[in-house]
């Protein structure tokens, strides 16, 4: 249990509204700390470590930062410059990619820095490559899957963990991105189209169909009956649905035949994310979408149809505002237990939890 009233590891800033405390931490190993990308949770099921992205202004490169609640040690890891890092729910150790290689170490300070595994050099050549957007653990605990950009084409496809042959499931010649194992089925994966930069021809294409399911060994296909272009896109544990955002309302999409409920949120939704069973909801909104841009950070709870603020966010025009994609992105962690996001209500960029408890209380 992480005891809130540590004034040496938290700072608790009440919102004068809805009453909500939430705790920063403002123990800090770097200038700037914020909470993971919200499709992937940064702390462990016990809840005992949380993981959290550093930078060191003005360079652009993120690194990896631990706290350990049973110690109450914050610890640094340069060696973790990633893309798109993963926490074991079960162990706390955080997987990572950087360039065509897997990583992992544990969370204590002395852990072994360990190379697990590598896109294989002849599928790369002497092309340019990307990283994965995001590390997702297939439902077997034996892969990560990987959407990668090569030269002119994205390739997508399952590396294991055991250092075993990366497996090529499709390659195309537009960005889809956002990859996501399905938390039930090692067989398939989420893919979103992004916006396409063409090299050759410099044109931009817009997305115009966002959401897709790509089965080991088959073509992509749509998901939703009509295309559409929602956003911000996460697997439900169920593994029959995802959920997305779409202007003012949450969406639960079944997969099998691209069925849509709608929650509505008080106002235009920017990121959510759903408790396991889909009662309650976390979201960001702001009046107008750019780098930095002033947000707040919703919870909705469905049963009572209550939505509370716990968060105000000033707008950000600085360097760190326009460069560190500071969104609020919360997240339900540790079995839903707590609420993670990142803030500013500090005026630094910081990490804040918020017990699910206490907002349940809020919401009665």
């Amino acid at each position: 249990m992480i005891d809130f009233t540590n004034r040496d590891l938290f700072t608790p800033v009440i919102h004068p509204e809805s009453g909500v405390t939430i705790y920063v931490l403002t123990r800090r190993v770097a200038p700037l700390q914020q909470g993971f990308y919200f499709v992937n949770s940064s702390m462990s099921d016990d809840g005992r470590y949380l993981w959290f992205y550093c930078a060191f202004p003005p360079s652009l490169g993120r690194t990896l930062g631990v706290v350990d609640f049973q110690t109450g040690e914050v610890r640094h890891f340069p060696e973790t410059q990633f893309g798109g890092p993963y926490v074991a729910p079960e162990t706390g150790f955080a997987y990572w990619m950087h360039g065509k290689s897997l990583w992992r170490r544990g969370p204590q300070a002395d852990a072994e820095v360990e190379h697990l595994n590598e896109i294989p050099s002849e599928l790369i050549g002497s092309r340019s490559a990307g990283s994965a957007t995001h590390l997702t653990r297939s439902s077997d605990g034996k892969s990560f899957f990987i959407d990668m950009s090569v030269g002119l084409h994205y390739i997508y496809g399952s590396l294991p963990i055991d250092g075993s042959d990366f497996e090529l499931w499709h390659r195309m010649d537009r960005n889809y991105n956002h990859a996501q194992f399905s938390p039930t089925d090692p067989d398939v994966a989420l893919i979103a189209q992004e916006f396409h930069s063409d090299q050759i021809t410099g044109l931009r294409l817009p997305i115009t169909n966002r959401l897709w399911l790509l089965r080991r060994g088959e073509k992509p296909r749509p998901i939703l009956r009509e295309p559409k272009w929602v956003t911000h896109e996460w697997w439900d544990p169920d593994g029959e649905h995802v959920w997305c955002v779409w202007d003012k309302d949450t969406w639960r999409v079944r997969v099998s035949d691209g069925e849509v409920e709608k929650i509505a949120f008080p106002r235009h939704c920017w990121h959510s994310h759903s408790s396991h069973d889909g009662r309650l909801i976390v979201g960001d909104s702001n009046n107008g979408f750019y780098r930095g841009c002033a947000s707040l950070v919703h919870f909705l709870n469905r049963d009572t149809g209550k939505v509370i603020t716990l968060a105000e966010h000033a707008e950000r025009h600085d360097y760190a505002g326009k460069n560190y994609h500071i969104d609020p992105h919360p997240r339900f962690v540790a079995q839903d237990r707590y609420v993670v996001f990142t803030t500013t209500v500090l005026g630094e960029i910081d990490v804040a939890l918020v017990p699910v408890e206490s907002l349940l209380e809020h919401t009665q």
